[in-house]
C-alpha cells in the first residue's frame, strides 16, 4: 500500500485532513481533524451500521439517549475521573517541550531496536527507564525533569462564577450512568437494560500525533448495559456464528503474541470473558468490524492485565485491528465494569440507585430505615418542609444513616439534613423482594478510528489507479449517473436518474464531464459501488448498464428499474455478479474504462 498515495486521496477527496490549516503557521495544535462531504457522508454510515447490530435488532432492551457533553465537577468526583484520568508527562528542563513519558520511551528505545512494554507503569518505574537508557529531549538534546501526573479532562466554568467547575466529557458513559434510574423507569423497571450513546467527547492529550488514531476531541458509540449479576444469561449468545480471536490474559501475562479462537459461549465456559453479554458484544464487535472490510484475521481481542485496566474495570479487552501505517490499533474496548459506577454515584449523590430483585424463597432481614421527623423539619425549612421529606424518602437509607452517624448533618438534594431531623431505625421483616445494585458490561467504540481503518482496509490500486472498495451500505456515494456524451437526450435522462435516486433516500452523484473511462476511474477512487451508464443503445430501448466497482462486471436492465435494483443491490450487499445471478441477468463482460 503506497501511504502517501492514500493519504493525499483521504485529503484532495475530501474524506478527512488537519483542522485550521489556514492558521497552521501562527496556531499549530495537533489533534483536532476536519471531516469533508465524502468524510461526514461515511463516519453518518458507519455509525448508522452500528445501530443496526448493536441497536436495532434489541430495541426492547437497549436504547438510546443522548447526555449533555459538559457536566458539573461531582460527576468526575464520583466517576473516579479527577483522580485517576491522567496520562504520564515529562518536561524538558531546557526547552520546555513537554512529552508523554510512556509513548517518548517506546519511541526511542523502540529505534535503539530495544522493545519495551510501558503501560502499567507507575512513574517512578518511567522515570527509571528514561535514567537508565540516558532518553533525552527529541528537540534540543535537554535533559529531562521527572514524570508527573496530567489530568486529561478539559475544564472549564459553568455560567460566569468561577467556582461553579464542569469539564467536557471524556466518555459518553458518565451520561448514562447518572440518566440511569430515569431510563430504568421510562422503560418499565426491567433488566436488562441496555442504554446506548453516540456523541463527542474530549481528552486534552498530551501530545497527538497519529492523524484519527488519537485526537483531542472524537465521537464514540458505548452501550452501558445493566444486568442482575445472578442472572447473567444472554438468550442470544448461542445466535452468533462467529469466532472470537482473543489473547487471553493468562496468554498476555506469559507473553504470547498470537491470539486464539473461541466460540462465545466457550470463551465463557472456559473463563476466558468473565460473563455472557460481555461475550456477546464481543461477538458482535468483530460481526461489525467485519461488514466495514475488515478480515477476521486483521482483528483480535488483547486482554488487559489487572495494572493494565481502566480505574473501575474487573475485566478488559481492547478490540485490536491491523493498519499498516499504525500496527495494531484499539478499535473499541469491552469493559467489566461492574456496580462500580453506580454505587460511586449513589454514594456522592445520596440518590438510591438500587433496582428489585424477586425472591423465589422469601427470607428475613434487618433493614436501616430512616424516617423524616416532620415537627423538626417544619421548624428548620418552613415552606420548603415537603420537599426536604421527599428527598429524604429518596436518598439511601444505609448511606443516609452512614453519613449522619459519622458526620453529624448530610446534604441531600441541597439541603443539610442534621441527625435530629430523621428517626433511624433497625427493623428486621420478612421479604420477597431485595435490593441490589445493577452490574454494567460497557462495549465502547471510537468511531474515528473505525473510520480511518475502514478507509485503509478498503484502499487497493489497480493498474496504477487507487480504488476503494467500502462495503455499499457505508460507501458515501452509493451511485454515479454517467451519460457517455453531454447530448441533450442522454442528459435527460441522467438527470431525470439522479432525481429518482435522491428522491429513493439513495446518495447519488452526476457527472457528464470527460471522457467515461476517466469518470469510472474517478468514482473507483472515491468508493463508489455502482455507476449507471445512459449509451447510446438507452435513448432507443429505454435501457442503461450498471458497472460494479470492484468486478467491472455490467447488466444492462430497464431504465424504469435501475432504482429499485441499486437500492437492493446497496441494501442486501451484493455485486453486480451476485445481482445477476439472484435476477437472471446477462452480464456484459466488456469496460469502458480505457475510453
Amino acid at each position: 500500500m503506497d501511504l502517501e498515495k492514500f493519504l493525499e486521496l483521504m485529503s484532495e477527496a475530501g474524506f478527512f485532513y488537519p483542522s485550521f490549516e489556514i492558521y497552521r503557521s501562527k496556531a499549530e495544535v495537533g489533534g483536532f481533524y476536519d471531516y469533508g462531504p465524502l468524510g461526514v457522508e461515511l463516519k453518518r454510515n458507519i455509525i448508522e451500521k452500528w445501530r443496526r447490530i448493536f441497536v436495532y435488532p434489541y430495541q426492547d432492551f437497549i436504547v438510546e439517549i443522548e447526555t449533555p457533553i459538559i457536566m458539573p465537577r461531582i460527576v468526575f468526583e464520583a466517576s473516579g475521573h479527577l483522580e485517576h484520568f491522567t496520562d504520564a508527562i515529562v518536561e524538558c528542563t531546557r526547552c520546555g517541550r513537554k512529552y508523554r513519558a510512556d509513548h517518548l520511551i517506546e519511541e526511542e528505545l523502540g529505534r535503539r531496536g530495544i522493545s519495551v512494554k510501558t503501560e502499567g507503569l507507575s512513574f517512578e518505574e518511567l522515570d527509571e527507564l528514561i535514567r537508565k537508557y540516558g532518553i533525552k529531549c527529541p528537540a534540543c538534546g535537554g535533559e529531562l525533569g521527572n514524570v508527573r501526573a496530567f489530568n486529561l479532562l478539559f475544564q472549564t466554568t459553568i455560567g460566569p462564577y468561577s467556582e461553579n467547575v464542569g469539564y467536557l466529557r471524556p466518555e459518553t458513559a458518565q451520561g448514562m450512568f447518572v440518566s440511569f434510574p430515569k431510563v430504568f423507569n421510562l422503560v418499565g423497571r426491567r433488566l436488562p437494560l441496555g442504554i446506548a450513546q453516540i456523541g463527542k467527547v474530549g481528552r486534552n492529550e498530551i501530545s497527538p500525533r497519529q492523524g484519527l488514531i488519537r485526537l483531542r476531541e472524537f465521537a464514540q458509540m458505548e452501550i452501558e448495559f445493566f444486568f442482575d449479576p445472578e442472572d447473567a444469561k444472554c438468550p442470544y449468545l448461542d445466535e452468533l456464528d462467529v469466532k472470537l480471536r482473543i489473547i487471553p490474559e493468562r496468554d498476555v501475562a506469559a507473553g504470547a503474541k498470537e491470539p486464539r479462537e473461541f466460540g462465545p459461549r466457550e470463551a465463557v465456559e472456559v473463563g476466558v470473558v468473565p460473563n455472557e453479554w460481555m461475550a456477546f458484544f464481543m461477538g458482535l464487535a468483530t460481526i461489525y468490524m467485519n461488514e466495514l472490510g475488515i478480515p477476521l484475521d486483521h482483528q483480535y481481542f488483547l486482554a488487559k492485565l489487572p495494572q493494565e485496566r481502566a480505574h473501575y474495570s474487573s475485566a478488559s479487552f481492547d478490540q485490536m485491528v491491523y493498519s499498516e501505517r499504525f500496527g495494531w490499533v484499539e478499535v473499541s474496548g469491552h469493559a467489566y465494569r461492574t456496580d462500580y459506577d453506580l454505587s460511586r454515584h449513589m454514594k456522592y449523590s445520596g440518590y438510591d440507585l438500587t433496582v428489585e430483585r424477586r425472591l423465589s424463597t422469601p427470607k428475613e432481614v434487618t433493614e436501616i430505615r430512616v424516617y423524616p421527623n416532620p415537627q423538626r423539619i417544619r421548624d428548620a425549612f418552613g415552606n420548603e418542609a415537603s420537599k426536604v421529606m421527599q428527598a429524604v424518602g429518596k436518598a439511601d437509607p444505609s448511606w443516609l444513616a452512614s453519613e449522619l452517624g459519622s458526620k453529624g448533618v448530610v446534604t441531600v438534594n441541597g439541603y443539610s439534613i442534621t441527625r435530629d431531623m430523621v428517626f433511624i431505625k433497625e427493623e428486621r421483616r420478612k421479604v420477597f423482594v431485595e435490593r441490589f445494585v445493577p452490574h454494567d458490561v460497557e462495549p465502547s467504540f471510537g468511531v474515528d478510528r473505525i473510520v480511518y481503518v475502514t478507509l485503509e482496509h478498503a484502499y487497493t490500486e489497480i493498474d496504477g489507479k487507487p480504488l476503494l472498495r467500502l462495503p455499499p451500505d457505508v460507501a458515501p456515494i452509493k451511485v454515479a449517473v454517467l451519460p457517455i456524451i453531454r447530448k441533450d437526450n442522454y442528459v435527460s435522462i441522467g438527470k431525470r436518474l439522479f432525481r429518482e435516486f435522491s428522491m429513493a433516500g439513495v446518495r447519488a452523484v452526476y457527472d457528464d464531464d470527460g471522457t467515461i473511462g476517466s469518470r469510472y476511474a474517478k468514482y473507483d477512487s472515491l468508493g463508489v459501488p455502482f455507476a449507471i451508464t445512459i449509451d447510446d443503445k438507452t435513448p432507443v430501448d429505454n435501457t442503461v448498464t450498471i458497472r460494479d466497482r470492484d468486478t467491472k462486471a455490467q447488466v444492462r436492465v430497464g431504465v424504469g428499474d435501475v432504482v429499485n435494483i441499486v437500492v437492493n443491490a446497496v441494501s442486501r450487499k451484493l455485486t453486480i455478479n451476485e445481482l445477476a445471478k439472484s435476477m437472471g441477468l446477462q452480464l456484459i463482460t466488456r469496460d469502458r474504462s480505457n475510453a
